[in-house]
């Protein structure tokens, strides 16, 4: 949760940075995790739009984040790609502990990626 002090020193924008800054060094906030839009955040906050994009302008230069076009804003980090492949490698071993070959398990994936 990021909370805004309205007596801090700091502009509205760098602590929204700060904090999410902190959280994703911390731990708190995991590669891959999606970040709220930038106007939900906002309105959560009940500053501008602008504010919240400054904010996660910083952060993305930090490479901190990164937005993916129209599907949003998330945290960046080489864990994502260690995590993809921890899960598919789980996964193959679960595929063929059931006996299901490379096609069946290719299509049940690509289905569970299209919903």
């Amino acid at each position: 949760m990021i909370t805004l002090d309205a007596h801090a020193p700091e502009p509205p924008y760098e602590q929204i940075r700060a904090q999410i800054a902190t959280r994703i060094e911390r731990g708190e906030l995991a590669a891959g995790v999606r970040l709220p839009t930038v106007r939900h955040l906002a309105d959560d906050l009940g500053v501008a739009a602008n504010t919240v994009a400054r904010a996660y302008r910083e952060l993305e230069q930090a490479r901190l984040i990164e937005t993916r076009g129209r599907a949003g804003s998330f945290v960046a980090g080489a864990g994502v790609e260690r995590e993809g492949r921890a899960a598919a490698a789980t996964y193959a071993e679960r595929v063929r502990a059931l006996g299901l070959t490379v096609d069946e398990a290719v299509s049940l994936v690509r289905r569970a990626l299209e919903r």
